[in-house]
């Protein structure tokens, strides 16, 4: 079972944080039995089941796809029915329709009928972990009836169409933020203002084949979403059953850091 990561910001120092969603995405992903490797070329793409659009900088990725004519053929990939997932900035890529994009926007790969909107929790400073709740997760996966989030500058998704199903959602408190942003220097402060304190805003969605999180499952030990994303090969068309849970699904086992 090939899993393709896409990997375009893995040979830039600049982007470590990208490298290390791609790293940990893959390790991840050997823990359930599967084999990841890397994506850049759109003829990559042919030869694997499943791909996914790991955390980064959406801008830069967004740049480095045109400039590789990745665009078309993500496109194809996602239209032919064979499991996609985007976390963090790999969401932003999925969304048909994104705000809050820097001058001149970005290109979208789309593929998921609703609106996402960038950094939406604010800058890097306003990172953040939560555990959230994950009924639909727990009633196919088991284990905790809470996931571990990890946020980093991250979206989150202000509109949905009919046909997507809300995974998780998360409520926002912004006084967390601000007490945080108190021992920060005025030129740090987001050029925008926090969101409502209290809104719920989807973190986790799926339209058919196509799974997107705002937050980052694989920095956590916890490999459950990875295990519900193989588990959608099975419904894929040219793909055979995924195997049932194995116990590397604990959330105690030592292989990934765990964000406490």
């Amino acid at each position: 079972m090939t899993i393709g990561v896409l990997a375009l910001q893995g040979s830039f120092n600049e982007h470590l944080k990208g490298m290390h969603s791609l790293l940990f995405s893959l390790k991840a992903l050997r823990k359930l039995g599967a084999k990841g490797v890397e994506v850049r070329k759109a003829e990559q793409l042919e030869g694997i089941r499943a791909l996914i659009i790991p955390g980064g900088e959406s801008t830069a990725m967004a740049k480095l796809a045109e400039y590789l004519n990745l665009f078309p053929a993500l496109r194809k990939f996602v239209k032919s029915g064979k499991p996609v997932w985007g976390t963090c900035a790999g969401l932003i890529f999925l969304a048909d329709r994104a705000d809050g994009q820097k001058e001149g926007g970005q290109e979208l790969v789309g593929g998921i009928d609703c609106k996402v909107h960038r950094n939406y929790f604010g800058s890097q400073l306003d990172s953040f972990e939560v555990e959230i709740p994950i009924p639909v997760l727990v009633a196919q996966e088991g284990g905790p009836e809470t996931f571990r989030g990890v946020f980093i500058r991250a979206p989150a998704v202000v509109e949905v169409g009919p046909e997507v199903q809300v995974l998780a959602e998360c409520r926002v408190m912004s006084s967390a933020k601000q007490t945080n942003q108190e021992t920060v220097s005025e030129k740090f402060q987001p050029p925008f203002p926090p969101p409502p304190d209290g809104e719920v805003v989807v973190i986790a969605l799926r339209q058919g084949n196509i799974l997107g999180t705002a937050f980052h499952p694989e920095l956590t030990a916890d490999t459950r979403w990875h295990s519900f994303f193989l588990k959608m090969l099975g419904e894929s068309s040219d793909s055979h059953a995924v195997a049932a849970d194995s116990e590397d699904n604990n959330p105690k086992n030592p292989d990934l850091p765990v964000f406490q």
